[in-house]
Order: C-alpha cells, then structure tokens, then sequence
C-alpha cells in the first residue's frame, strides 16, 4: 500500500490509500483531474472517498467525484452543508462500513462545522491507518495503529507572534485556535497513545503562514522515536506492514 499526497492545505486536502489494485480517497478538496492523474487515469480502482467535513479544502468536489461514479461517503450535516442531493452515502460516529478491502470506523472530532467527522481506517495490506484533521483535539485513544495521518496546523508561539507583527488579525487567530490542532496538542495525543506498532506518523495540513514544517517534523520525531513526514503535494510514502 502506498500513501499518495495528491493535496494538504488550505488550497485543498486529497489523499489516496493505493495498493495499485484498489484505493481509497480520503478527502476531495483537490481538483478532479489531480485525483485522476494520482490513480493513471484508472478511477475505476478508487473504491470510495471518504469526506471529513464540509469546508471547500476538504470537499469542494464531492458532486464531480460521486458523478464520475465513486462513492462518496460522509455525516448528513456534511452533506447538508454541501448542498449534495446526488451520489452520498451517509455514514455515522461509531457505525463502522467496508468500502472495497477497506474498514472504516468513524469518529467524531471538534471543528466549527454540522457533523464533523474523521476517520480510522483498516485494510490487509497497510493495518490501521487513523485519519485525524480539523480538530482542537482527540476525545479518543487508539490501540494498534500502524500509521498516522494527523493535522498539526500551527505553533502558538508563530501565531501570536504573527499578531506582533500586524500579520495576521486576532477573529483569525481565534478562529485557529477554536478550530485546529496545534503542533503541542498534536504531540500531546500521540504521547498519550501506544505508539509501539506505528511505523509512520504523517503531519497534514500544516497552515502556510503559522507553521514550520521542519521545525514540526523535528519535533514529532523526537517526541515520538517514530519515522515522521510532513505532506506535501506528490508525495508518495510505504504504507506497509513493516518498518522501512
């Protein structure tokens, strides 16, 4: 299985689960024909896409993706929030369903939207993959997770001193802080989990003005031991069973 970044910002979050037979989108916030080109052309193999809330980044291109025959899978408020009349699959927290290969389980998270949800994701060919974005924080404990997909968004300290320096206004600082993982909290839940069968940790959806991805990956690494990527647009990473 490999994991495929085809976005992860807020321009737009796509991210492909591929073992090259079947796959799995998770989040359409990127245009069409990016989800195309990350699967050769072949969508016939994409067994479903999975969508966390209803903000643009994330499902801007629900309806292109359902109508070109994949489904699309995701709470009654995101969807209602959408506006999506066609093509949905409403899902539930804590009701898991299998699309192709793939067992999800949903959860809920904490963001600024009806029915928010994220994601923990089980397949033969990667184990458990826990999906976890715009969100303040995690209610929940996870136990034998082979990979981890987790925002860290910001640092606290770049932020305000963004303020300082007249670069950003306090509704948006405030609206971050109500809405988003920090880098802490970020490190903060792992800590707090059983790391000892993961074999990545992944960072998404870093913001472009209040985050510092090397500073981030660094950080992550050394408070974990773990392998740690921040993703970036193209990037592909092993998602298999074993360490590399």
């Amino acid at each position: 299985m490999q994991l495929k970044v085809i976005g992860s910002n807020s321009h737009g979050n796509g991210y492909l689960l591929d073992n090259g037979e079947e796959a799995l989108l998770i989040e359409c916030g990127v245009n069409f024909s990016r989800i195309q080109k990350a699967v050769d052309f072949d969508i016939s193999r994409i067994a479903g896409c999975l969508v966390s809330h209803c903000h643009g980044d994330h499902a801007k291109y629900a309806a292109q993706v359902a109508k070109s025959g994949i489904k699309v899978f995701s709470s009654a408020g995101t969807f209602g929030a959408i506006g999506m009349q066609v093509g949905y699959n409403v899902i539930k927290e804590g009701d898991p369903f299998s699309v192709g290969g793939f067992r999800v389980m949903p959860f809920k998270i904490v963001h600024d939207v009806p029915e928010p949800l994220c994601f923990m994701i089980k397949h033969a060919d990667c184990g458990v993959v826990v999906f976890l974005t715009d969100t303040v924080y995690s209610a929940y404990r996870f136990e034998g997770v082979d990979h981890y997909l987790i925002e860290a968004n910001y640092a606290l300290d770049i932020i305000d001193q963004r303020i300082a320096d007249g670069k950003l206004q306090k509704f948006l600082r405030d609206r971050i802080l109500n809405s988003h993982m920090s880098i802490d909290t970020c490190i903060d839940f792992l800590r707090a989990n059983d790391l000892s069968s993961v074999k990545n940790i992944v960072l998404i959806h870093l913001s472009d003005g209040n985050s510092d991805a090397a500073r981030f990956k660094t950080q992550v690494a050394r408070a974990t031991g773990k392998p740690v990527f921040v993703a970036d647009a193209g990037m592909s990473i092993p998602f298999g069973l074993r360490p590399f």
